[in-house]
Order: structure tokens, then sequence, then C-alpha cells
């Protein structure tokens, strides 16, 4: 995927964006690269079910659902929360993936904590079959795999590779294909120093530094300093952000920048990993507190 926004800075730094998003219209950026391998796999192994797990906008279980059904899986998708069991019309992930056909499983927030126990993977085998298991964000070994073909020869003129993170799969298959004169920055969407952990599983590189001011008080939270920039960012270059992680990415950058944090002649590229059907619900969430909504038309 070719790049396809290019900004000019002071102190002749120029970013450009990997449009990593328009890979697919439904299973785009990093999720289309986890699930490659993985679906692949599955067809190895002759399993007819995908099951895995996330919350309730979720683009992993949309990606799953879609990707399920393009390729002739049955899915079935085990949802954080049990009282979404009865607002799944009013959700447009869960409603998009139920009209992939997903099957979904509603479970408590306690029990989901479960999710990588022994007992209760069994549990959910005596119940769906022999199942191909994609852990919850698509992080693994096969994922990891996929995550290294985003970068390819023509980014090796950047200096900075910038992703946002989640479960580390991503930007653990970035920094193992980066070049050596090259250097990793990971904005996180969620508060903690845990996912230095989850990244050295998988990661073989040093090449790489974590940036953990940008996570807008947590994973899902975002206030209206990032509405406004995302909403002014789309005016201004007619690309869609998403408020959970690339727009906290991209903010991140521009105030890093801003803040004479990258040298002078630096050359920045921004993985834009997708997500944008999560904006629709976003919006939502937003009315309902009677916040600016994210003025975005894809």
């Amino acid at each position: 995927m070719n790049q396809h926004l290019t900004i000019s800075f002071p102190n002749s730094i120029t970013v450009s964006i990997k449009r990593e998003d328009l890979i697919h219209p439904f299973v785009s950026g990093n999720k289309f690269r986890k699930l490659k391998y993985n679906l692949l796999q599955a067809k190895k192994e002759h399993k007819d079910t995908l099951l895995t797990f996330g919350g309730a906008y979720s683009n992993h279980i949309a990606a799953v659902a879609y990707a399920g059904q393009e390729n002739g899986f049955r899915t079935i998708g085990i949802i954080r929360g049990d009282e979404l069991e009865s607002k799944i019309a009013e959700n447009p992930t869960l409603q998009f993936a139920k009209n992939c056909g997903m099957e979904f499983k509603f479970v408590s927030r306690e029990e989901y904590r479960n999710k990588q126990e022994t007992l209760f993977l069994e549990n959910l085998k005596s119940i769906y079959g022999n199942f191909f298991l994609i852990p919850e964000g698509g992080t693994n070994e096969l994922a990891i795999k996929g995550c290294q073909e985003i970068l390819t020869p023509v980014d090796s003129q950047f200096d900075y590779i910038c992703c946002s993170v989640g479960t580390g799969g991503t930007i653990s298959g970035i920094i193992n294909s980066a070049l050596p004169h090259q250097k990793v920055l990971g904005f996180p969407a969620l508060k903690g120093d845990f996912l230095k952990d989850e990244i050295r599983i998988f990661a073989q590189n040093k090449n790489w530094e974590l940036i953990t001011d940008y996570h807008f008080g947590g994973y899902g939270k975002i206030n209206e300093e990032l509405i406004a920039f995302i909403n002014q960012f789309y005016q201004e270059n007619k690309i869609p952000l998403d408020p959970i992680y690339t727009g906290k990415m991209v903010f991140g950058v521009m105030d890093r920048i801003a803040t004479n944090h990258f040298p002078s002649h630096s050359k920045i590229l921004l993985i834009h990993t997708g997500g944008i059907q999560g904006i629709q619900g976003m919006n939502l969430k937003l009315k309902k507190k009677k916040l600016p909504t994210l003025d975005i038309h894809v």
C-alpha cells in the first residue's frame, strides 16, 4: 500500500501516512494482516469454525465475522459484557458481525477474564466443537508473521515508523521487519507499561520505544480535544482517523513534532491501522454524553 499523504513541517521534517486502512473495505489495516496466516492455518488444519473474543465495538470481531464469511468459515464471537445480548440492534459493530453470520456468546466481564484458561476453553469446545482459536485482538505468532509484511522496501527511506498499540501484535511485526537505521515508536491506546512485556514475547529487535502519554485516559477514552483534532485532520487531509487507535497516535506524533522531539530532517512514517468501522458506535456514545461527534463520512 503506497503512502497517500506527505506533510512537510519546519526543520525539514516530513510525515507520510501508509494507508493500511485501504487494504480491504471490511477487513482493513492490521486486522487483514493478522488474519491472513491464521485463516490459511485454519484451512490447513481442516477446521470449519473460527472462535474469537472481543468487546462491544471490537474491530477484530467485525473483521473475523466478515473474513470468516468470505472464506467459508462458521464464526463464533465470545463477547465481553452479558448486558449486550439484548442490545445487538443498537450496536453497529455487533449488528454487522451478526449480518455476516457470526454467532455470539455473551459472558460477564468476570467470566471473560478466564478466556485463556483451559477449563473455559474446554467448555467452549464442548459447545462449539473443535474450532480454530484466534486470540482477542488476533495477536499470535501467525499474526506477527502477517504484520511483518506491513513494511516494504519502499519504506526504507524513513527514520521513524509510528503506529498505535493495542495488544502489541502489529508493532511486534513492524519491529521485526524494520531496518537497523529505523526507530519504531508505539503509541498505546491503553494505560500502563504491561505492553512492553507482551511485545518482547514476539519482537526480536530492540529498535523500539513506547510513547505512553497519549492514551487520553485509557482504552476507549476520548475527549473534546481529540475529537476536534480528528475532525480538523479529516477536513484538511480527507483521511479518516479512528478515535481508539490511529487518532491518538497521529495526535501524539503531531504533538511531539511541535515540541521538538524529532531531529531536523526526520522522515516519519505513520501506519494507519484501520478501525474506521468503530466511528459509528463511538458517535452513538458521544451523543448520549452530549459531546461533539466525529464529523467523518466514510
